[in-house]
């Protein structure tokens, strides 16, 4: 990488930082300035990426961790972006992290940033898009099952984005809060080794 680029993004990281500090300062964890990025094992083209799951969605409380490599030519091309968290939207692989978005691909320039990579991601989350789709099983249940698609998106934020390993209590609790019986809960989740996905799927469809 040539010293023009290299000192981009170290600009580019030292805005991310800047813009990390003011939102704190604001105490504002549902602004738009709820992304962050940093270089990781001292790698300047590997860094990792963090976003906050926008409010009012099923990925609301949820931190988001992904992966980014800078190729040698950045800004000229675009940054390859993936979900380390897992995540149920119909636009982003629930296998692989995979994200389908245009200015990841021919949409982008050299004028975008990481952040504003970031940020395209994070209003993403917040406007799927199942017609153009990554994961064609999330897509075809938020179109035929929206109800559904909604209680899993938020069953999988619960589950992989939040802090902590819950107990088996705890998400017989979830469930019996979405509106099912503590014993048709656990019963679920006993017949399904105690997965929550495959236990809230099998309670909705059955």
């Amino acid at each position: 990488m040539a010293p023009r680029e290299h000192a981009r993004l170290l600009k580019e990281l030292a805005d991310i930082e800047h813009q990390q500090n003011k939102a704190r300062e604001q105490n504002n964890s549902t602004s738009s300035h709820s992304v962050f990025a940093r270089v990781l094992d001292g790698d300047i083209h590997h860094w990792e990426g963090f976003l906050d799951g926008p409010s009012g969605t099923p990925y609301e409380g949820g931190k988001f961790k992904l992966d980014i490599l800078i190729p040698p030519d950045y800004p000229y091309n675009p940054p390859k972006m993936k979900f380390i968290t897992k995540i149920w939207h119909p636009n982003i692989s629930s296998q692989t992290g995979a994200i389908c978005l245009d200015i990841l691909k021919n949409e982008w320039s050299p004028a975008l940033t990481i952040r504003t990579a970031l940020l395209s991601i994070q209003a993403m989350l917040a406007d799927p898009v199942p017609t153009d789709p990554q994961d064609a099983e999330v897509a075809k249940m938020m179109m035929e099952n929206h109800p559904l698609f909604l209680q899993t998106a938020k069953l999988w934020t619960e589950t992989f984005a939040k802090n902590g390993e819950e107990s088996q209590e705890d998400k017989v609790r979830k469930l019996t809060e979405m509106g099912f019986g503590e014993d048709q809960a656990r019963e679920a989740l006993r017949k399904h080794n105690w997965d929550e996905t495959l236990a809230l799927n099998s309670l909705v469809e059955g």
